[in-house]
């Protein structure tokens, strides 16, 4: 049950970039990134929401899961991402993972929190962006 649990939150993203808008988009870019990490994925689901509305998307990870909820009226977006540790520390892929994604989105400013979960000593840590 040991793990990290990132979460970021972005503003200020541009709202044309198809990954706020588009679920082909925003899924390839999220099972590109996970690959990328070093994590596996083992099930996704992408929904679109009617305009201005954004598009929602989790993956499920053999570690945990990550997810992305866009705002692109808002130019915002919101990621989760978790995985245990459990048999390898897999913190390095998370952090890997969500530094891509961020880039992908280009905001103007992020709000990052980590949170070391199930060791008893849950730590929680505001990042700099």
């Amino acid at each position: 049950m040991n793990g990290l649990h990132l979460t970021a939150d972005l503003t200020g993203c541009p709202p044309g970039l198809p990954v706020q808008t588009q679920p082909a988009a925003l899924r390839q870019l999220c099972l590109q990134a996970v690959a990328a990490s070093g994590l596996r994925a083992v099930g996704e689901l992408f929904h679109a929401f009617p305009p201005p509305g954004g598009v929602t998307g989790v993956v499920l990870l053999a570690e945990s899961h990550l997810a992305v909820h866009t705002w692109p009226e808002r130019g915002a977006v919101t990621i989760d991402v978790y995985v245990c540790n459990l048999g390898r520390d897999n913190s390095a892929c998370a952090e890997a993972l969500m530094a891509a994604l961020v880039a992908a989105f280009a905001p103007a400013a992020v709000q990052r929190q980590a949170l070391h979960r199930g060791s008893g000593d849950q730590v929680m840590r505001l990042l700099g962006s």
